[in-house]
């Protein structure tokens, strides 16, 4: 009996042991048997944090390009261009003498009837000086001067921020005077084209570097054809001066 009560109080004693020993048991063998989880893997950057600076210089470029644009958009919005200034051309006064060097000023407007089409009325004089050597009235530096209107389309073929060419053709009338200062003397006398008028035709190049959106500067190489004493002049030489845009379209 005495053997029997002590080996209930030892079973008692493991069975207490196993109730409070199992949960912690089976928890570490839970954990020992699981499989080992992975470190969390390294994310790349979001692409915009990525490519940060990039994008930033993207949306600058970008906006830059848009101020251009509606830059461009103000210059050539405009409806009309009026333009003035000198120039200069070569000239042969008459069939026998030399080429002279003739002083001149010009005015025109352009009205633009589509983005880049316009027609362009133009008015321009030229004065010079001829030398007529070894002649009989000894009238030897007469001045001469040519005046001209035109009229014709223009064509704008690039339009920049800073920069605009175009190309235009014009035709018209030239009124010939060679015999100003020649003491009378009818111009032919001394071989001069007589006085008179002739068909002319032009055609040129503008080149406009802009100031403003309104305003710009203007060379224009260009050559003039003209008739006079029934033989055919064709005159190279160029204007520069003022272009003053208004009007919106």
């Amino acid at each position: 009996m005495h053997r029997s009560k002590r080996n209930r109080y030892i079973l008692y004693a493991l069975l207490s042991f196993f109730l409070l020993a199992a949960p912690e048991m089976r928890a570490q063998n839970s954990t020992d048997t699981a499989p080992a989880t992975q470190a969390p893997a390294k994310t790349a950057p979001p692409p915009a944090a990525a490519a940060g600076p990039e994008s930033a210089a993207a949306r600058v470029r970008a906006r830059r390009q848009q101020r251009i644009q509606t830059l461009i958009k103000d210059i050539y919005g405009h409806q009309y261009e009026a333009y003035g200034g000198y120039g200069y051309q070569r000239f042969r006064p008459g069939n026998s003498l030399q080429r002279v060097t003739e002083a001149a000023w010009n005015a025109g407007l352009t009205d633009y009837i589509k983005p880049r089409l316009g027609v362009t009325v133009d008015a321009r004089g030229y004065y010079g000086t001829a030398y007529t050597y070894n002649n009989e009235f000894q009238v030897f530096k007469p001045s001469i001067s040519q005046y001209v209107i035109l009229a014709g389309p223009q064509y704008r073929i690039t339009q920049g921020q800073h920069f605009a060419t175009s190309i235009r053709v014009m035709g018209g009338l030239s009124h010939g005077n060679f015999d100003t200062n020649a003491g009378g003397l009818p111009g032919k006398l001394i071989g001069l084209y007589p006085n008179g008028n002739s068909v002319a035709i032009s055609g040129g190049i503008p080149v406009d570097y802009n100031l403003s959106p309104a305003l710009a500067l203007r060379v224009t190489p260009d050559f003039l054809y003209t008739r006079f004493g029934s033989a055919n002049q064709l005159n190279l030489g160029f204007t520069a001066g003022i272009v003053y845009r208004f009007g919106k379209k």
